[in-house]
């Protein structure tokens, strides 16, 4: 079976100009709706349509590819996307980690006050997940430790309304 590139080339060019247009629109955060949604997701069709695209044209490719511009370019990509994999400075944090890491270091009778449960129902709730709470003073963070993740499970418990 071959692949026809009356069906490769329009279904590349729609999927770039999808993806294109939802990336321009994600980069200035002027997106809306399922915007996002669709830019991650249906990249993968363009991903798709560009491979059905490689095949149908490959002559021309490999054409592309035996010449010295093409190799250059190519080799271009290559360098860039290497380099997008170094770290340079810290990376900023999402603005709810502050307050998360603030409500994981409060002791848990202020956790308690936010929740909205008495400081015995939030330690029955940390109990109940397998946390062992001795005292109202111990924080969120003193039960599961500095990892953020854990700490933000823990905190689901908490939250979490009883059925």
């Amino acid at each position: 079976m071959s692949i026809k590139r009356e069906w490769a080339t329009p279904l590349a060019a729609g999927a770039f100009m999808l993806s294109a247009v939802t990336g321009v629109l994600i980069f200035f955060h002027v997106d809306s709706g399922l915007n996002k949604v669709v830019h991650e997701w249906l990249s993968w069709v363009l991903l798709g349509a560009v491979a059905l695209h490689l095949v149908a044209n490959f002559p021309a490719f490999k054409r592309h590819l035996g010449s010295r511009r093409g190799q250059v370019l190519l080799g271009a990509f290559v360098v860039l996307l290497a380099l997008s994999f170094v770290s340079v400075g810290k990376k900023p944090e999402p603005p709810f980690v502050a307050p998360l890491r603030a409500l994981s270091a409060a002791p848990l009778s202020t956790v308690a006050q936010v929740a909205r449960v008495e400081p015995q129902e939030l330690r029955t709730r940390l109990a109940q997940a397998g946390f062992q709470p001795t005292s109202d003073e111990q924080s969120i963070a003193d039960l599961v430790g500095p990892d953020s993740r854990k700490q933000v499970q823990a905190m689901a418990k908490v939250f979490a309304v009883p059925k």
